[in-house]
């Protein structure tokens, strides 16, 4: 009498769904069930990586890609800030009974629209640089990468929320940015709040 085996059970690398060995689709050293087959094959296709064959980008890697674009920013905006509100670094003078409010009043204006100004150009320049190209030019200069979790490209509206959002990671006596170190993915705060990942593209 003929004994019949029960096919061998394995696993699909996407959504861990228990398949039949003959029924998975092998990429690379991944298997795939027919379920997930053609999603995974249309990620290969745009060139999204699945997120189990990469590596995060960790807090000194990120911090050194944030003192680059610091520097940027800093020439920029500098620059930029002459050009719209000229210098307002200067000691104010008061004469014999003048009012020195009446003079510090302007001067609180100048340094609220350079203010404004330079809030404006960090949004802009990590808006910009996220959802048209995936990194900054300081994440680019180190291999770095902003994704979304199934690894592809972060969108406008959600490159802008991330940038408010580092913002408020700094606001927060930079713990949002601490949360890097300590976290299994190496999410910083405004990466779980904008669902994103930085991941190392040249690994």
């Amino acid at each position: 009498m003929d004994i019949q085996m029960a096919p061998e059970t394995r696993y699909c690398s996407e959504c861990g769904r228990a398949t039949p060995a003959d029924e998975l689709a092998r990429f690379g050293d991944r298997l795939v069930c027919p379920y997930c087959k053609e999603v995974y094959a249309q990620k290969l296709r745009e060139g999204v990586r699945p997120l189990a064959a990469v590596q995060y980008g960790g807090f000194w890697i990120r911090f050194l890609a944030y003192l680059i674009d610091a520097i940027i920013l800093q020439t920029v905006g500098g620059i930029i800030q002459f050009m719209t509100v000229g210098s307002f670094i200067t000691i104010p003078r008061f004469e014999p009974g003048e009012n020195p409010l009446e003079s510090m009043g302007p001067l609180m204006a100048l340094i609220g629209t350079a203010s404004l100004i330079s809030l404006a150009i960090y949004c802009a320049y990590e808006t910009f640089f996220v959802a048209r190209f995936g990194a900054t030019p300081g994440k680019m200069a180190l291999g770095l990468k902003v994704v979304r979790p199934g690894g592809g490209p972060v969108d406008v509206g959600r490159a802008f929320a991330r940038s408010l959002a580092r913002m408020l990671s700094g606001l927060i006596l930079g713990i949002g940015y601490f949360m890097i170190a300590f976290d299994s993915e190496k999410r910083g705060l405004h990466d779980m709040i904008c669902d994103t990942r930085v991941i190392k593209s040249r690994v």
